[in-house]
């Protein structure tokens, strides 16, 4: 949708869940929107979403571009794929800049820019993450239940992760890819066996795992690999804003998902550890309500 005017109530940077969840919250309540989005959403090599009613085994695009396509139906809210490289000023009366030379104002900006996974250097790992290399059982483990299953994972998270998994499938197996920091003897309680030895691929075909490959010459044959991997931020912007990020790397929000610095919002996978559809979108619900509510009260 074309976007000729530059002053907005609110400019909603990333388009993916939580953000067109806020424009259409947004749009309904008659406000005047720019959604700003780079097309880079951290679930684009996912083949199938789940455990989000109605849209359950739809593809995470699909789901995108049919919301996308609800959302531009509200003549308030304006769509740009672009990537914002810069913002200033304060509640009320933020400028905007972006990649391709656009300046825009807002009086209310909402992040809902998510996260990038940091991929180990494991050649195969990238290429399988989100088929067969997965991080939430609640997205995905119903499709691999029962199935030869690994848990890469060195620290103490091992233990309760290796409970859960087991909810799934009793063939578990942690591998530690190097020395393990955690008390391997409450694993073999759970009658899990751990393999410290290090990776040195993951074959594969069209991302779907078929073993582990160790640097000894040995190989283990696997179906899914579950991996809870570090993050950073996909925009730094909120921190170079001041907005305070957790100690898990989070952008820190209320329960209004209002970040630290007035005006500037939060919402989905860069302000939540629960890494799902439904939250992202429920999040980005609440925040477009809010935002709403706060522009209604300084307009009285």
């Amino acid at each position: 949708m074309k976007h000729e005017e530059k002053s907005f109530d609110v400019i909603i940077i990333g388009g993916s869940y939580a953000g067109l969840s806020a424009a259409m919250a947004l749009g309904r309540s008659l406000r005047n929107i720019l959604v700003i989005d780079s097309g880079a959403p951290c679930n684009r090599q996912t083949p199938h979403a789940h455990n989000f009613i109605t849209q359950d085994g739809q593809p995470p695009a699909a789901i995108t571009q049919a919301a996308k396509q609800q959302v531009l139906r509200y003549p308030t809210v304006s769509f740009a794929q672009d990537t914002v490289t810069a913002i200033s000023g304060v509640n009320t009366d933020f400028q905007i800049e972006t990649a391709s030379g656009q300046a825009f104002q807002a009086k209310k900006v909402l992040f809902a820019t998510g996260v990038k996974d940091i991929m180990p250097e494991i050649p195969g790992f990238s290429e399988c993450w989100g088929i067969s290399v997965i991080h939430c059982p609640y997205c995905h483990g119903y499709e691999v239940r029962g199935q030869k299953t690994g848990i890469l994972t060195q620290d103490e998270t091992a233990v309760e992760f290796g409970r859960l998994i087991k909810n799934w499938t009793k063939d578990v197996t942690i591998f530690t890819n190097g020395a393990a920091t955690f008390d391997q003897a409450l694993t073999t309680a759970l009658n899990i066996e751990v393999i410290d030895r290090e990776i040195s691929q993951i074959s594969h075909q069209n991302g779907q795992i078929e073993s582990l490959e160790f640097r000894d010459g040995s190989s283990f044959p696997l179906e899914a690999l579950y991996a809870r991997l570090k993050f950073r931020q996909h925009s730094d912007l909120p921190k170079y804003l001041g907005c305070q990020i957790t100690e898990e790397g989070f952008i820190e929000v209320d329960a209004f998902q209002k970040t630290s610095i007035p005006g500037i919002y939060a919402a989905g996978d860069n302000s939540n550890w629960l890494r799902a559809v439904s939250v992202a979108t429920a999040a980005g619900t609440k925040a477009g309500a809010f935002i709403n509510h706060e522009l209604i009260q300084e307009n009285f």
